[in-house]
């Protein structure tokens, strides 16, 4: 019989959102693959559209969620990644320029260029989430993945910068830490879902992501394999849930509980028959009746998806203007250019069509990887950032901030490749 791999180190990694609060721990083995050994969730306390609201609950939902993963996994992490989807996040991409001299690019070289990007960074007041190298460009050639051993006369690099407001960072930060935990580093929401449900060559073609959150809807454009563009629109899931309270006259967990059980974004030539209850099994009514029901306390589905759809039009409106706006040019007949959905409103069944009737180009749903041990319960769109997240850790991507003189590629691999690993590329075809 074959011995189990076995654990080289754990990872931890608690996806923050306004709907829910998810915790993962992952076991990485010594061959680099990873391992889900527990996760848990629980309905997020304390947080508004990504910003904490109120200190102690958020602190209590961190500590409940991840001590039910402690609990699947039989162990406990001390350290972990936070993912964050509010905050006011926004994405840069700033290019680095060197003069070489014509000469042949040398180690040296790119340690002083990354050295150089690592000095550009001004946040004015914000806090920089991520500062990555993607792209060197030298001459009149760009997209060079590796330019050591190259004759140039000056040598460039594309970082993509992340940057989000310092107080919402903080008080994520801390909320965490009163939960008795360390944490490694703030992702953003945008960046570990697209290291979970996007391929690399998606990212290298050019792809939309749309998270759909709770109170939270990011729009990221990928392009040249890394994130060229990002939107945060303040609505979401929730807001489909508000309207169809606000339309019946009910309590918004009945009105979340129709949405999710007879709920679509596609309606049928059999919805205006299909009758459904508003109540639950065993519900009694208490206060006023639904507006709209018969004498069974029933409406038409069409009317529920009515409502579904209406709230859905605003919401992708303002999505595709926000992909016009980033010159992702998704309504000008971009056929080829793939938009990927998920997050927990990708749950709703028909959204993937719906969105691309309204935004005219090929729709996916985007779901977590099937990593090893991964619940099914937690293989929806709704658990794509966190297992990111995971991904994320384990990848340890470069950082410049984190580069030093004397800077060396002897970096700890990860089972992730991707055109953000230049380093690590140089390390293997020189």
């Amino acid at each position: 019989m074959a011995s189990q791999p076995r654990i080289a180190r754990l990872v931890g990694a608690i996806n923050i959102g306004s709907f829910r609060i998810s915790a993962i721990i992952v076991g990485i083995t010594e061959e680099g693959e990873l391992q889900v050994l527990g996760s848990g969730n629980r309905q997020s306390n304390g947080i508004k559209r990504g910003y904490v609201t109120d200190m102690d609950a958020a602190t209590y939902a961190v500590r409940d969620a991840l001590e039910k993963a402690e609990k699947m996994a039989g162990a406990s992490v001390e350290k972990v990644w936070i993912g964050c989807s509010g905050a006011g996040l926004s994405s840069e991409i700033r290019p680095i320029e060197i003069p070489i001299g014509g000469r042949r690019i040398e180690e040296a070289d790119v340690e002083q260029l990354l050295l150089a990007a690592q000095g550009s960074l001004q946040p004015d007041g914000r806090t920089v989430l991520h500062a990555q190298p993607a792209c060197y460009f030298l001459d009149g050639a760009d997209g060079v993945a590796n330019p050591k051993g190259l004759h140039a006369e000056r040598l460039g690099v594309d970082i993509h910068v992340m940057l989000a407001d310092s107080a919402p960072i903080r008080n994520l930060t801390e909320a965490v830490q009163r939960a008795h935990l360390q944490v490694e580093g703030v992702v953003a929401a945008p960046l570990a879902a697209g290291y979970s449900c996007l391929s690399a060559e998606e990212r290298d073609l050019g792809v939309a992501l749309i998270e759909m959150g709770g109170e939270v809807t990011n729009v990221a454009v990928y392009a040249g394999g890394m994130l060229v563009g990002l939107t945060a629109i303040e609505r979401g899931s929730s807001n489909v849930s508000d309207a169809i309270a606000s339309s019946f006259g009910i309590k918004r967990f009945q009105a979340e509980r129709l949405k999710c059980k007879h709920g679509s974004a596609i309606a049928s030539r059999t919805d205006h028959r299909e009758m459904i209850g508003i109540l639950g099994p065993g519900e009694e009514q208490v206060g006023p009746v639904a507006r709209g029901t018969d004498d069974r306390g029933q409406v038409p589905r069409a009317e529920l998806i009515s409502v579904i759809t209406g709230e859905l039009d605003e919401l992708m409106g303002e999505v595709g203007r926000s992909l016009d706006a980033m010159g992702f040019a998704a309504s000008k007949g971009a056929r080829s250019r793939q938009v990927v959905v998920t997050g927990g409103g990708a749950e709703l069944p028909g959204l993937a069509d719906y969105a691309q009737s309204v935004l005219g180009t090929p729709v996916r749903v985007g779901r977590p990887p099937a990593l090893k041990g991964l619940p099914e319960a937690h293989s929806i769109p709704g658990f794509t950032t966190l297992t990111g997240l995971a991904m994320y850790a384990a990848d340890d991507p470069i950082d410049i901030r984190h580069i030093g003189p004397g800077y060396t590629t002897t970096t700890r691999p990860g089972p992730i490749a991707n055109i953000l690993r230049v380093w690590r590329a140089a390390r293997e075809y020189f």
